[in-house]
C-alpha cells in the first residue's frame, strides 16, 4: 500500500459517510388468539369482493382487537382505520410499504424501496434516523407480537383477515415503543371446519411473475385444523440502469411461506395456535439519484451506477398462542414468539460510475417475547390486564468504502461492529366501566422497565477496493481523539449501558347516542425508550445514549351510521405536546450524532366515510390535516424552531369507488379506481435551511405535492376470478426518501425515487 494512499485515507477523515438503513420483505408472522370473522365490509376501505364473489353490499362493521378484545371498529373509541385482507387486493396493496394509499395521516418513505419502510403517523417517525438498530416509534405487530427488529417491517402481504392502524400513542396495551401509533397485521388461520383454498398467479410489466396460494384442511371438525400460504414474486427492476452490463434497480425476488397449525381439543375451552413461517428476498437495491454530472441527459426513472448491488434479507420464526377460558366472564392468553433473520444490503448510494460511496449492511437479529394476559368481562366492567417480557439482539457489520471520494485512485474507508441487546419489562392494565347505559370510562396503565447494551463495539479506517481485502490503518472505536489519530489496536473495545424506566396510560370518556353515534374524549401517554447511536464509527465520542421520547396526546372524535347505514362516518382531532424526538445531526467528520429535538407540537384533524350510493355504487373517501413542527431544535449551531418535522405532509387525501358493473348472484364485474393525495413533505429536520458554514443544499431535500392514481378490475365466474391492476397510473415522478450528504462532505445529496407505473393481471381459482 503507498504512502500517499494511506496518507490521504487519514487525512481524508474529515468527510463524512451517513448511513442510511433498510428492512426486508420476507414475512415474519408470530401467531395471535382466535381471530373472528372479518369479511363485512371494513370501514376505512371499500367493502371486500370474496374470493369467490364481487364487492359486497353488505352494512356490516368489521370486527378488531385494537383492545385486545373483539369490537366493532365503530364502538371502539380510539383513531383506527380496519382493513380487510380481500380489499387490500382490491386497492393493490400488497407490501406494507404501500398502506398510506389507504390511512388519511400515515406515511411511508424508505431509502431501499419496499424495504425497511419508515412509517409517519400524524408526524411522528423516525425522522432522518437512518440506522437498523432504532426502534420504530409506529409499533408494527403480527397478530399482536410486537416486531423489535425494523429490518422486519417491509413484509409483502399475503392471506391476512385484516389490518389495523391504530392512529396516536398506544401506551397500555401496544405499549412498547408506540409514541406514533400501532399496526397490527391479522393473518389467516383455520377456522376448524370444512377445506378451502385458493391458488393465483399473475404476470405484469417488468417481465413480473406473482404467485399466492394458501390451502385450509379440517382434520377434526371443530378440533384440529391446518393452514399452510405462501407467496412469490419475481421481477426485473423497475429503474434502468444505463452502465453498459450492470443491473437495473428495484427489482423483486421475493419468497415466503407460513403454516399455523390449530387445535381446540374437543371442541372445549382451550384454542392453540402453533405457527411458523419463512421467508426472503434477493432483490436489487432502490435507485439513487446523486451525482449530477452523471444525470445528465438521463430519464427520472434511469440510473447511471457501476454497483447495483442486491438487497439480500431473510426472516423466520415460531410461535405459539394459548387461549383458555376459565370461565364465561374470564379468559387467560399466553402469547411467545421467537423470531430471527438477517440482512446483507450491497448499496452503491452515490448514483453514478464512480465508487465514490459504497456501503455494505449487514446484521444478524434475533428476538423472543411473551404476553400473558387475562381478559374478564363482567356485566359493567371489561378488564385486561398482563405482563410482556421482551428480548432482542442485532449484531452490525458494516463496511463504508469512501476512498474515491477523497481524490481518484484512493480506495478505502472505515469498518464497523457492534451488538445491540435490549430487554423490556411491562406490566399493564386496561378497563371499561359502565357509568351509565350509555356512557363508558376506560383506564389503562403501563409500567415499563427498558435495559440496554452497547457492547464489542470496534471500528476502525482501512485501505482496500471496495469488496476487496482490507488494510486496517488506525482504530475509530474506540478512539477520542481526532478520527485517523489513535493507533489500529485490534483488541480495543467499546461498550455502554442504557436504561430507563416509564409510566404511561389511557383515560377516556366515550357516550353513545340512541342512534349508535359515539363520540369520545380521551388523554393518552406514549413512549419510546431511550436509544444508542447506530452511526457511530469515525470516533467513540459520537456513540451515546440519548433520552426516551415522551408524547402527552390529546384526542375528540366522533363514530356512526346514517341514511339507514348506507353512510358511515368517522373523524377526530387531536394535539400532541412531543418532546426529545430521536434524530440524527450528521456533520463533517465523518461524524453522526444522535439527539434529541426538544420540544415539537403537533395537531390536526382527519376523517373517513363510506357510502353506498346503490348495491353497485360504493365510495370511499378519506382526509387528513397535520400541523407538525419544532418549537425547540437547534442542529450545527442552526435554530430550526417552527421548522417542519420530516415526513409530515399537511395535508393527505384518498378516494375511491368500487363499481360493480354488473352482477350475478356471486359472479360480476367490479372496477374499483382510486387516488391518493400528499402535499409537500422535507426528508431533513433543517427542511430548506442550510447551517452555516456548510455545503448543505436542504433545497433539495423535499418532495412537492403529488397525486398517484390506481385502478383494478376483478371479473368473477364461479370459482375462478380474473384481476387486472395499475399502480401510479399517471407515472407520477416522485421522490421517497431524501438524506443530507452535501453537509457531511460529498458533493451531492442522496435521494430515492418512488417507484414507476406498474401494470398487470392475475387469475384466481378458490376451491
Amino acid at each position: 500500500m503507498s504512502a500517499r494512499i494511506t496518507a490521504v485515507l487519514l487525512a481524508g477523515v474529515s468527510f463524512a459517510c451517513p448511513a442510511v438503513a433498510h428492512a426486508q420483505s420476507a414475512d415474519p408472522l408470530p401467531a395471535t388468539a382466535p381471530s373472528p370473522d372479518t369479511s363485512a365490509a371494513p370501514v376505512t376501505a371499500t367493502a371486500a369482493p370474496q374470493e369467490t364473489g364481487v364487492a359486497g353490499d353488505g352494512d356490516g362493521d368489521i370486527v378488531v382487537t385494537a383492545q385486545r378484545r373483539e369490537q366493532s371498529v365503530l364502538s371502539v373509541p380510539i383513531a383506527v382505520s380496519a382493513i380487510a385482507g380481500n380489499t387490500l387486493a382490491t386497492k393493490g396493496i400488497n407490501n406494507s410499504a404501500n398502506l398510506a394509499a389507504a390511512v388519511p395521516n400515515l406515511q411511508i418513505s424508505s431509502p431501499y424501496g419496499n424495504t425497511q419502510p419508515n412509517f409517519s403517523l400524524r408526524g411522528i417517525s423516525v425522522a432522518n434516523e437512518y440506522n437498523s438498530n432504532q426502534a420504530s416509534p409506529v409499533g408494527v405487530y403480527i397478530d399482536d407480537i410486537y416486531l423489535a427488529s425494523r429490518t422486519a417491517h417491509g413484509m409483502g402481504l399475503f392471506d391476512l383477515e385484516r389490518v389495523e392502524v391504530l392512529r396516536g400513542p398506544q401506551g397500555t396495551l401496544f405499549g412498547r415503543n408506540t409514541t406514533g401509533g400501532a399496526i397490527n397485521f391479522i393473518t389467516k388461520a383455520p377456522a376448524l371446519n370444512g377445506n378451502s383454498g385458493y391458488a393465483e398467479g399473475g404476470y405484469g410489466n417488468f417481465d413480473t411473475y406473482t404467485a399466492q396460494a394458501a390451502i385450509e384442511t379440517t382434520m377434526v371438525e371443530n378440533q384440529l385444523g391446518l393452514r399452510i400460504s405462501g407467496n412469490y414474486a419475481q421481477g426485473d427492476g423497475q429503474i434502468d440502469n444505463v452502465f453498459p452490463g450492470g443491473r437495473d434497480a428495484n427489482s423483486q425476488n421475493t419468497l415466503q411461506g407460513r403454516a399455523v397449525l390449530r387445535i381446540r381439543p374437543g371442541d372445549g375451552p382451550l384454542d392453540i395456535r402453533l405457527k411458523v413461517y419463512g421467508g426472503r428476498d434477493r432483490g436489487t437495491q432502490a435507485a439513487v439519484h446523486g451525482l449530477q454530472p452523471f444525470r445528465t441527459g438521463l430519464g427520472f426513472f434511469q440510473t447511471n451506477e457501476n454497483r447495483i448491488g442486491l438487497n439480500r434479507t431473510e426472516a423466520y420464526g415460531a410461535s405459539a398462542t394459548i387461549a383458555y377460558e376459565l370461565s364465561p366472564t374470564l379468559t387467560f392468553t399466553s402469547i411467545t414468539s421467537r423470531d430471527g433473520g438477517a440482512q446483507n444490503l450491497q448499496q452503491a448510494a452515490d448514483g453514478s460510475p464512480l465508487d465514490v460511496l459504497d456501503i455494505n449492511w449487514r446484521s444478524n437479529f434475533q428476538q423472543f417475547s411473551e404476553e400473558a394476559r387475562v381478559n374478564y368481562a363482567g356485566d359493567r366492567v371489561k378488564l385486561v390486564a398482563g405482563g410482556f417480557y421482551g428480548w432482542d439482539q442485532v449484531t452490525t457489520d458494516n463496511t463504508f468504502n469512501i476512498g474515491q471520494a477523497l481524490g481518484p485512485g484512493v480506495n478505502g474507508g472505515f469498518f464497523q461492529h457492534y451488538r445491540q441487546t435490549r430487554r423490556s419489562y411491562a406490566v399493564f392494565a386496561q378497563g371499561d366501566y359502565d357509568l351509565t347505559e350509555k356512557l363508558v370510562l376506560t383506564l389503562g396503565a403501563r409500567y415499563t422497565w427498558d435495559r440496554s447494551r452497547y457492547s464489542d463495539g470496534y471500528a476502525y479506517l482501512f485501505a482496500g477496493d471496495v469488496g476487496g481485502a482490507q488494510t486496517p490503518l488506525a482504530t475509530t472505536v474506540p478512539c477520542a481523539g481526532v478520527p485517523g489519530t489513535c493507533p489500529y489496536d485490534p483488541a480495543a473495545r467499546f461498550a455502554l449501558d442504557g436504561r430507563n424506566n416509564a409510566l404511561t396510560g389511557r383515560v377516556s370518556l366515550a357516550y353513545t347516542f340512541d342512534g349508535g353515534t359515539l363520540v369520545y374524549a380521551s388523554y393518552n401517554r406514549g413512549y419510546r425508550s431511550g436509544a444508542f447511536n447506530g452511526g457511530g464509527y469515525t470516533s467513540s465520542a459520537g456513540i451515546n445514549y440519548i433520552a426516551p421520547e415522551r408524547v402527552n396526546a390529546y384526542e375528540v372524535g366522533v363514530k356512526g351510521r346514517y341514511f339507514d347505514n348506507a353512510l358511515t362516518l368517522t373523524a377526530a382531532g387531536f394535539y400532541y405536546d412531543y418532546s426529545n424526538q430521536q434524530v440524527q445531526d450528521t456533520r463533517p467528520g465523518p461524524v453522526s450524532f444522535l439527539v434529541n429535538a426538544p420540544k415539537a407540537e403537533v395537531y390536526g384533524a382527519e376523517g373517513e366515510a363510506r357510502l353506498r350510493v346503490s348495491p353497485a355504487i360504493t365510495l370511499t373517501a378519506a382526509a387528513g390535516y397535520l400541523h407538525a413542527q419544532y418549537k425547540e431544535l437547534t442542529l450545527q449551531n442552526t435554530v430550526l424552531n417552527g421548522n417542519d418535522l420530516p415526513f409530515a405532509p399537511r395535508f393527505t387525501a384518498q378516494g375511491g369507488v368500487d363499481l360493480t358493473l354488473f352482477r350475478n348472484g356471486t359472479d360480476g364485474l367490479t372496477v374499483s379506481p382510486s387516488v391518493a393525495y400528499f402535499s409537500r413533505q422535507y426528508f431533513s429536520p433543517f427542511n430548506t435551511v442550510n447551517a452555516i458554514g456548510t455545503a448543505q443544499q436542504n433545497s433539495e431535500l423535499q418532495q412537492e405535492g403529488y397525486a398517484k392514481v390506481n385502478l383494478t378490475a376483478a371479473l368473477t365466474t364461479g370459482r375462478i376470478t380474473f384481476k387486472a391492476f395499475a399502480n401510479n397510473l399517471f407515472n407520477a415522478r416522485t421522490y421517497a426518501y431524501g438524506l443530507d450528504l452535501r453537509g457531511a462532505g460529498f458533493p451531492y445529496n442522496f435521494l430515492v425515487p418512488s417507484t414507476p407505473r406498474t401494470y398487470g393481471g392475475s387469475i384466481r381459482v378458490a376451491f
